[in-house]
C-alpha cells in the first residue's frame, strides 16, 4: 500500500484490505450480494454499518436492493445522508439514525451477518462517491473475533442512543428517538463506561 503512494503508476490487489479507487466498491457490492443470497434462502442477513456521510447513489441502490431482498439494515450516520429508509416496496427494511453529541462521531464501521461470520471492516472512507472513485481510501478486516465482539457492542450501545440521536426518516423530520418507557441511554457516556469497565478486566 504504501509502496503504490509513492509508484502511483503501479496497480496492485491486496489479499484483505479493500483499497479504493481501484476495488472497494466492487468487494463491498459483492458482500451486500451474499447477504442478499443468505436472505433468498431464509438465513438471517443483515448489514450494521456507520459513516460520516452516505451520498453514493449506486452504494445507495444495492442498499435499496438488499432492503428488498428482505436484509436487514441499520445505519448510523452523523453527517449526509440522501438514503431514504422506511419507504414501502424500496427500503423498508432499511433504518438510518445520526448522532451529534460532545465529543466528535468519525468512526467507520461496516459489519455484513455472512451467515454468523460477522465479517467486519473498520477503514477511512465513507461511502461517497469522492471516496470510491477519486481518493485512495483503505479499509482493512478485523480478524480478531474479542476485537469484533467489541464492535458489535459499540453498534448496539450507539443504536440504543435514545438521548441524542435523531431518527432520519424518509420526511427528513429528523426527530430526537423517543426514549419511550427505556431507561436514558446517551451513547457517548455509555460507551466510555464500557471501555472503562473493559480495562478495569485487564
Amino acid at each position: 500500500m504504501f509502496d503504490f503512494l509513492l509508484n502511483t503508476h503501479r496497480h496492485f490487489t491486496c489479499k484483505h484490505l479493500l483499497v479504493s479507487p481501484y476495488y472497494m466498491r466492487d468487494q463491498f457490492v459483492e458482500m451486500i450480494e451474499k447477504e442478499m443470497k443468505i436472505a433468498a434462502k431464509r438465513g438471517k442477513a443483515s448489514i450494521f454499518a456507520k459513516f460520516n456521510s452516505l451520498t453514493d447513489e449506486k452504494m445507495i441502490r444495492q442498499l435499496y436492493k438488499a432492503s428488498q431482498a428482505g436484509v436487514k439494515i441499520r445505519l448510523i450516520v452523523r453527517g449526509s445522508c440522501i438514503l431514504q429508509p422506511g419507504v414501502p416496496g424500496m427500503s423498508e427494511n432499511i433504518e438510518v439514525i445520526s448522532i451529534v453529541d460532545k465529543y466528535l462521531e468519525h468512526a467507520r464501521l461496516i459489519i455484513f451477518h455472512q451467515g454468523g461470520a460477522h465479517k467486519t471492516y473498520i477503514g477511512s472512507a465513507d461511502w461517497i462517491t469522492r471516496n470510491l472513485e477519486r481518493r485512495v481510501e483503505v479499509c482493512t478486516p478485523v480478524l480478531d473475533e474479542k476485537i469484533k465482539r467489541s464492535l458489535r457492542d459499540y453498534f448496539d450501545i450507539q443504536w440504543r442512543d435514545n438521548v441524542k440521536a435523531r431518527i432520519q426518516d424518509k420526511d427528513g423530520k429528523n426527530q430526537y428517538v423517543p426514549a419511550g418507557e427505556k431507561p436514558p441511554c446517551r451513547s457517548q457516556e455509555q460507551l466510555y463506561n464500557y471501555y472503562k469497565k473493559a480495562s478495569e478486566k485487564e
